[in-house]
């Protein structure tokens, strides 16, 4: 079988993987890019079917759990305003449960204390507990355990 056999059915199951993005299809691709390798070389067709289910089975027992354990887990990068959950922020206007101004990472955003109970002074350190939308939730640092 020519290689460029093997090459055409790598793209087809590359692309069918780029609109179901199982990690099965890929793997097949790959496994089809080492049969049409093989076909490269010369080895006959018993080679290249060898190849391909040699390739295959490998991708499935050792790369496809890796990659399925990796898609799983969380990014530990947070980007955005979560960047800015658990910083430290000094308040510029009073913070209560309504409204506030703390200077957070060399901006000043709109701040509301977590305890609705809470007023903090200017000038109090805090931390941002949480973002909603372009407030941010803040505890005073002194209370914090």
């Amino acid at each position: 079988m020519p290689w460029f056999v093997w090459l055409l059915a790598a793209a087809v199951l590359g692309a069918a993987e780029f609109f179901t993005l199982t990690l099965f299809l890929g793997l097949l691709a790959g496994a089809a890019l080492v049969a049409a390798v093989v076909a490269g070389v010369g080895v006959g067709l018993l080679g290249q079917l060898v190849a391909l289910g040699v390739a295959a089975v490998a991708g499935l027992v050792v790369v496809r759990p890796v990659a399925l354990r990796h898609r799983e887990q969380q990014p530990l990068v947070r980007e955005g305003s979560d960047a800015l959950i658990g910083k430290r922020a000094e308040v510029v206007q009073e913070v209560t449960a309504t409204r506030g101004l703390i200077k957070l990472s060399g901006e000043e955003w709109s701040a509301r204390a977590l305890d609705e109970s809470l007023v903090i002074p200017v000038g109090a350190l805090v931390d941002v507990m949480e973002i909603e939308g372009a407030t941010a939730v803040v505890h005073p640092r002194a209370l914090l355990p």
